[in-house]
């Protein structure tokens, strides 16, 4: 058996562990990951999750005082709850990957140390809005285990995303593998999903890119999004029943991130806004507007009224924005989003934090 002994447990009593993860964008290529695709993604600070560890005598984990609320001063509270936050919470999340986690180092001879701790969460992320609000509260919790267990340098980085995908799989969420690379290794964040690796490594390729090569980019928001993980169903079912249309337009989808990771990196930016809404236009004609919905669709068009190119940054709920002319266009697109109900603000990329450990697994 790997990992601690009686000095890491007696170790393990005495410290506090905290770890943010963050939002994360889906700039290119999406949703071409849960196809053997291609995409790039990357994390912002604009808005994360914090998960909190501390040692006790039981293990216990917290309901947030808000997204896990169950009491209530009337009935019109609840209903009004449920409406903004719906039926789940994220005790469920932590819960999972918890389980998923053990269940790893325990079929890896991964020794764990008896040690409690009483597990706690915090999230500014907005509900639904295709920013990965749930994988957020998940890999902040994995952080946690890795930290308190001393496990990081036993566990790879590259299969911590599908740890985290795992714990979501357990509770029905309906994604794929990008999500979960953003937010494991931070920055920004080229993947190659082809089903040759996939089926070798189990996992893709991940390679970060240089943060700096983004040019501005705005976030476009709904206050009451969509489902996020509702505009998979069909379309899936058709690729694997191997539909014509849906196998080449997510093949285009995957090349979209290929061709966007060449215009990044020459700063072509005029070629990154066509790719931006070409790879809307492709999912609009694969999933239907009933599947994306009236107020998703709603703020791309909003976008391109004013000229800017822009997509889903995830499944739908929240619209990433590029503005190829700059602050004037920005202020128009913001005008566009005040009157249409929307919320804008430009979005702060946030560069990788995999610490000295993770970086020399890389590496190796």
């Amino acid at each position: 058996m790997e990992g601690g002994g009686d000095d890491d447990h007696a170790a393990a009593a005495a410290v506090v562990i905290e770890h943010k993860a963050y939002a994360r964008v889906g700039l290119l290529g999406n949703p071409s990951d849960v196809y053997y695709g291609n995409t790039i993604a990357f994390s912002i600070s604009n808005f994360f999750a914090t998960v909190k560890l501390i040692p006790s005598i039981e293990l216990i984990i917290q309901p947030h005082p808000t997204h896990d609320l169950v009491n209530f001063s009337s009935n019109h509270q609840l209903v009004d709850r449920i409406n903004a936050e719906g039926y789940y919470g994220g005790v469920r999340l932590l819960m999972a990957i918890y389980k998923v986690f053990y269940n790893y180092c325990k079929d890896n001879n991964i020794h764990l140390h008896h040690t409690n701790f009483t597990l706690s969460y915090d999230t500014n992320i907005p509900r639904q809005s295709g920013l990965s609000g749930s994988s957020g509260i998940v890999c902040a919790a994995l952080n946690c285990f890795l930290d308190f267990y001393k496990v990081r340098h036993l566990i790879k980085v590259e299969v911590r995303p599908n740890l985290i995908l795992a714990a979501e799989k357990e509770l029905g969420i309906v994604a794929g593998l990008q999500d979960r690379v953003a937010q494991v290794y931070g920055g920004l964040v080229y993947m190659d999903f082809n089903k040759e690796n996939m089926d070798k490594l189990g996992h893709g390729i991940y390679i970060p890119m240089d943060l700096s090569l983004l040019p501005p980019l705005y976030l476009i928001y709904a206050a009451n999004p969509s489902d996020s993980g509702k505009v998979h169903s069909k379309v899936r079912q058709r690729w694997l029943d191997g539909d014509e249309f849906i196998v080449t337009s997510m093949l285009e989808v995957a090349c979209i991130a290929k061709e966007g990771k060449t215009a990044l990196e020459e700063k072509n930016y005029s070629k990154l806004a066509a790719l931006m809404n070409r790879n809307f236009d492709l999912r609009r004609l694969m999933f239907g507007d009933d599947a994306l919905g009236d107020v998703n669709i709603k703020m791309v068009e909003v976008a391109r009224k004013v000229g800017a190119a822009s997509k889903f940054t995830g499944s739908g709920g929240a619209v990433v924005a590029y503005c190829p002319e700059g602050t004037s266009q920005a202020k128009l697109l913001e005008d566009e989003c005040h009157k249409a109900g929307f919320v804008l603000i430009p979005l702060e990329p946030f560069p990788s934090r995999l610490n000295e450990a993770d970086l020399k697994i890389l590496k190796m």
